[in-house]
């Protein structure tokens, strides 16, 4: 088999153990390594696997030019294999990281590479371990020469949605990491949303695990439909040996990866303000000090009240609540994406094609996405997905309901920063006269940071105020 095998996978976890078969399943020749033994002589014998025992021997195992795919964890690992890889590579040949690799650390590796002749390609890859197997969403980045001559081989391992591939490229370096970046940070804020509007469910209104599973179930057949509402519903419904739920069986106390975090510090450096997607980490951070929370619920008592008013009115308010957030939600992570466009020069990016990909394959795949792809594709110059018409005209209906919720979640001490900070949000970006002009003039009382004048935008200047405001130069 040498020099047959059309490209190579080094990490055989269940990812890159999928990626492999699935690339194997597409009539490809797959050369697969993993310097923990007995994992690439375990795929031995499944058709168009290619066992390598050493990296040199699966790097001889390949057609030139050759491609190499990295399915190892993000950070040292990757830099280990490039390094390890580049000296055995020629110009030409390509090397991609499937990872869940920091976008910045992916533009420092394609320039490293690009040293040698040898094109970096960094493809987020969204699906978990079924999607893997039976076809994620795919977002690349990279050399488009590079991406040209492989793009077909993932285009056809691509989760499909009405025919076609959740598979794109979005420009050179970083791109598709960012794009996974980003989809994650989405993903971070849309299940802290479902979480707080089962919460507001059992501790609100008293609905069993049962009940709530049937709310979401139904969900499924409307505009709410994802993947996240429809495991949501499974998650509800299963239960113990003896008939208690599974989910209160599970210590609250969620866990991270991190990548929620790289996507509100990139919205952050890039100058956009993303807050739901912030506030989901926070809130896991809160859900993560369990014993704090305890200790601080002894001493002051807990927060939550039952709600004693219009309760099945309230519940039917949720839905509404709940696209009204979604909705913000995605107009945050899309309005990043596209300043990240103008900031790092990835000028093909189109936020339709963003869409696109996340309509099949990947966790935060939702109906909602059908009518995002539109509204980009037929304004492909607008950033702000509130000024497409069909979302304007959803947010509308929804939100005297999404606010009820979020009173009445005040009012009664139930915790919903998901819900309230995409209102809080949405009703910022609605305020064409915001109470920012006195922040300005604190800053420059004490700072002397100066201020624009109405009427005179883009001219600063510093006013001389009554009293001396000290030498302060924070703000």
């Amino acid at each position: 088999m040498s020099g047959s095998a059309d490209i190579a996978m080094i990490g055989l976890g269940v990812m890159g153990r999928n990626l492999a078969r699935n690339m194997a399943g597409r009539d490809r020749h797959v050369a697969v390594f993993d310097r923990a033994p007995g994992l690439a002589a375990g795929m031995a014998g499944e058709k168009q696997i290619v066992p390598a025992g050493t990296q040199g021997e699966l790097i001889a195992a390949l057609k030139r030019p050759r491609a190499i795919m990295m399915m190892v964890p993000a950070g040292e690992a990757v830099d280990e294999q490039l390094e390890a890889l580049l000296p055995q590579l020629e110009p030409g040949d390509a090397l991609i990281d499937g990872g869940n690799s920091h976008f910045r650390d992916t533009i420092r590796r394609t320039d490293r590479a690009a040293s040698r002749g040898v094109d970096f390609l960094g493809l987020g890859i969204s699906g978990g371990e079924s999607g893997a197997l039976l076809g994620p969403s795919i977002m690349a980045g990279g050399p488009k020469a590079a991406w040209d001559r492989l793009g077909g081989l993932f285009e056809a391992i691509a989760a499909r949605h009405n025919g076609e591939a959740c598979c794109a490229w979005f420009g050179g370096g970083g791109a598709g990491h960012f794009i996974k970046t980003m989809h994650n940070g989405i993903e971070y804020a849309d299940m802290q949303v479902i979480a707080e509007i089962y919460g507001v469910l059992r501790d609100g209104l008293e609905q069993n695990a049962a009940a709530a599973a049937r709310l979401f179930a139904g969900w499924q057949n409307g505009p709410l439909a994802s993947y996240l509402v429809e495991i949501t519903a499974t998650i509800l419904a299963t239960q113990e040996r003896d008939g208690r739920p599974t989910v209160e069986t599970i210590l609250d106390r969620a866990a991270q990866k991190g990548t929620g975090q790289w996507a509100s510090v990139a919205s952050l450096e890039i100058g956009i303000a993303a807050p739901t997607l912030a506030e989901s980490v926070s809130a896991r951070l809160v859900s993560a000090a369990k014993a704090e929370r305890e200790r601080t619920a002894s001493g002051l008592g807990p927060a939550a009240r039952t709600f004693a008013g219009d309760k099945a009115g309230l519940m039917n308010d949720l839905a509404d609540a709940f696209l009204g957030a979604r909705i913000a939600i995605y107009a945050q992570g899309f309005a990043v994406i596209a300043a990240a466009r103008d900031t790092f020069g990835w000028k093909e990016l189109a936020l339709a094609d963003v869409a696109r990909v996340w309509q099949g394959g990947c966790i935060i795949r939702a109906r909602l996405l059908d009518d995002l792809r539109a509204g980009f594709a037929a304004a492909p110059a607008e950033a702000n997905l509130l000024l497409l018409p069909a979302v304007a005209k959803t947010l509308a209906r929804v939100e005297p309901g999404w606010r009820r919720v979020v009173a009445a979640s005040v009012s009664q001490g139930w915790p919903v920063p998901g819900l309230g900070s995409a209102l809080a949000w949405y009703d910022g970006m609605r305020t064409p006269r915001s109470a920012a002009n006195l922040i300005q003039a604190q800053r420059d009382f004490f700072g002397a940071h100066k201020v624009e004048r109405v009427g005179a935008p883009g001219t600063t200047v510093h006013l001389q105020w009554p009293q001396s405001g000290g030498n302060g130069a924070g703000g």
